[in-house]
């Protein structure tokens, strides 16, 4: 059952001494998705095995090519928030729909969200997703891109669908459609201030 009291979290990157938080909610949670590993995003084509994923993910974090924070409840990671630049995140969804109407690329992506069944409700996306646009400000900044599902005007979708995150989340923290991609789908914008010198 889903806890609706808003909790703290606390959130750090995704690292080699991270990583065995990480792995730890990823088999908990079934590979999430069936074995993705979260590598759906990444330029290598998806493993025919959760494996393969895995190892591929492992190998991302060791070469430094991976942007994510982990949010934690306590000391158990409960979710995160998958980002890069354009380079390290090219596998979008909807590619071709995306393409046709694309104009200078963002500096930034964000990937995918994803919350442990038992923490779905309780503000672990907004953790990551806040976290992660504090760290792409310390990075330089410029615009960031997010591909979430639009959730009004449409039945009740289940938490764990909205891998890409829900519109309303990324409204609230200012972010703006720039084009439909697909039946549910938007890219939605957002420029974030150069936060390096601050």
């Amino acid at each position: 059952m889903s806890d609706t009291t808003e909790r703290v979290f606390t959130t750090r990157m995704l690292t080699d001494d991270t990583w065995d938080d990480f792995a730890a909610l990823v088999e908990a949670s079934n590979g999430v998705w069936g074995g993705c590993w979260c590598i759906g995003f990444h330029p290598e084509p998806f493993g025919e095995t959760a494996l393969q994923n895995r190892d591929a993910k492992r190998r991302h974090v060791r070469r430094g090519t991976v942007h994510q924070v982990l949010v934690y409840d306590g000391g158990d990671c409960v979710g995160w928030c998958q980002f890069g630049t354009p380079a390290e995140l090219p596998d979008i969804k909807n590619p071709a729909a995306y393409a046709s109407g694309a104009g200078e690329p963002p500096e930034w992506r964000i990937g995918c969200l994803f919350t442990g069944s038992r923490h779905r409700g309780a503000g672990v996306a907004r953790a990551a997703v806040t976290a992660a646009l504090s760290a792409i400000a310390q990075a330089g900044g410029g615009v960031v891109e997010a591909y979430p599902e639009q959730v009004e005007d449409r039945k009740p979708q289940r938490g764990a669908y909205f891998h890409t995150g829900p519109e309303t989340l990324f409204t609230e923290l200012g972010f703006v459609r720039d084009r439909r991609i697909a039946k549910w789908r938007w890219v939605m914008r957002r420029v974030v201030p150069d936060g390096s010198a601050a």
